[in-house]
């Protein structure tokens, strides 16, 4: 049952009836209900592995609260870490194992050293394991109480707004409003389906249009010219920002109108002024995840030597590249990703001072680090996207020695002029928000502007929805 889908709209409305409608005290396992009938919709043999995740948090999560000597609670979090992570393993990464080592060992003429097994991702895995590993390294540390009504971390482990694509919440967040009461509120209402309808135009205008042309460069990387590759490079980085970021905004504003307030996760990264930047503003719930949960209990700032310190930042994102999907491609695009931060933190003072030298002023200055950060992460992008490094390494090598080749118009001409009018609307509308004259992430904060300017603005994003709109296609996060 996908976001962007009718039979959602029927169940979410549903959901907010029965959900308002049913005594405080019940509505937890209202959402419950609706949260794993929305899961099974995928495939509902998976259940069992999302109630057997969260069966496993809940027990360790509540011995390591009962105290006792600190190497049984150190046991029972290794428990819950070899449950989660193990699981993600099996699903997610024994075929990459399996191929990586195969071709080693027939490298060295040997026989393959695991047998080769058909094994369907569940959607979600990766999401819904790291929010019940964050609750039970919470309990660990002691930053939460552990949850005694399982029902309720149920609920947190398998809330169906964020479920499948995020964002990974916390415990001292989202597992705390769980435990309070819910009230109808018409504010809550009209600025959750702001944020629905952003999301929506986003993933159908924006993402399904610009993903038409991507498909076709990117299928055939080989057959086409620089000017041609690089275009397709610029949709894809827009192509993945409108789709993910729309699915959030959707998430974020169901939640919102149910009473429930979820972690931000995108804010305006291609205004990003420097790497560091970037991930301050993209996936923001993974990024402080991994630097909570791995940056800093492997030392983070507090290393001793900068070369230890620049291994555990190479690390860190190329774990985050690995949590994206088990290839090649994406430990790539994670080891990019550290080595331009890194790059970036040397250069930074260098940088610093040859801008005073040049008596440049501030706007220029952050224009051009907002420039060169677009750039170093659409290169980036390429690996994501490709689907193998060779592909990756054509369609670059192609950007800088191909340049004279004849233009690919895509096969609708009109489509791709309409996709490049869209990412000019998308930036036009992010400038705003930059100026916070649309601050659509903060409830009670969206009658700025004259009621006849608003609904008008709703009108053109449905206007452009239901003619411009491109059919729906699955969000690209639900892969990982």
């Amino acid at each position: 049952m996908l976001f962007n889908s009718f039979q959602f709209a029927l169940f979410f409305s549903a959901i907010i009836a029965v959900h308002f409608l049913t005594p405080g005290r019940w509505r937890w396992l209202i959402l419950l209900i609706g949260s794993y009938f929305f899961y099974a919709c995928w495939r509902w043999e998976y259940l069992f592995l999302l109630l057997g995740v969260t069966v496993v948090h809940w027990f360790c999560a509540r011995r390591i609260a009962a105290g006792g000597e600190r190497w049984v609670q150190r046991l029972y979090l290794g428990a819950a870490l070899a449950a989660s992570l193990g699981t993600l393993f099996f699903f997610k990464y024994y075929n990459f194992a399996q191929e990586s080592l195969s071709s080693v060992v027939q490298t060295l003429g040997g026989a393959p050293a695991l047998p080769v097994l058909q094994i369907a991702l569940p959607v979600g895995l990766s999401f819904y394991s790291f929010q019940a590993l964050s609750y039970t390294l919470d309990v660990y540390f002691g930053k939460v109480e552990a949850e005694n009504h399982f029902g309720r971390l149920a609920l947190f482990v398998g809330f169906f707004p964020k479920l499948v694509s995020g964002p990974i919440d916390r415990a001292g967040n989202l597992l705390a409003q769980f435990q309070r009461q819910t009230r109808f509120d018409l504010d809550r209402l009209a600025s959750g389906l702001q944020l629905i309808l952003w999301g929506l135009f986003k993933k159908l205008v924006i993402a399904d249009r610009l993903a038409i042309y991507v498909n076709e460069v990117f299928a055939d990387p080989g057959a086409y010219s620089g000017p041609s590759l690089l275009l397709a490079a610029y949709f894809f980085t827009f192509q993945i920002y409108c789709d993910f970021s729309g699915y959030t905004d959707i998430a974020i504003g169901t939640a919102r109108i149910l009473g429930y307030d979820l972690l931000p996760n995108f804010r305006l990264p291609y205004f990003a002024a420097s790497i560091a930047d970037f991930w301050r503003r993209w996936h923001i719930s993974l990024t402080s995840w991994f630097r909570d949960y791995l940056y800093i209990p492997l030392g983070g700032n507090r290393l001793e030597t900068r070369w230890r310190w620049m291994v555990l930042i190479l690390v860190v994102f190329v774990a985050s590249g690995f949590w994206h999907g088990a290839a090649w491609t994406f430990l790539i695009w994670g080891a990019l990703h550290g080595t331009f931060y890194l790059v970036e933190k040397l250069l930074h003072r260098p940088g610093q001072r040859l801008a005073a030298w040049l008596r440049l002023p501030a706007g220029i200055v952050k224009g051009l680090r907002i420039f060169i950060t677009f750039h170093v992460v659409a290169l980036a992008w390429v690996f994501f996207r490709a689907a193998s490094v060779a592909d990756a390494w054509t369609i670059i090598k192609g950007i800088f020695t191909r340049m004279g080749g004849p233009f690919y118009a895509g096969s609708s001409q009109l489509t791709t002029a309409l996709s490049l009018c869209a990412i000019v609307f998308l930036l036009a509308v992010q400038v705003i928000q930059v100026k916070g004259w649309a601050p659509l992430y903060r409830y009670g904060e969206g009658r700025l502007w004259p009621l006849p300017v608003r609904w008008a603005a709703y009108a053109a994003l449905i206007f452009g929805i239901s003619i411009l709109g491109v059919s729906s296609n699955q969000f690209i996060y639900f892969q990982f």
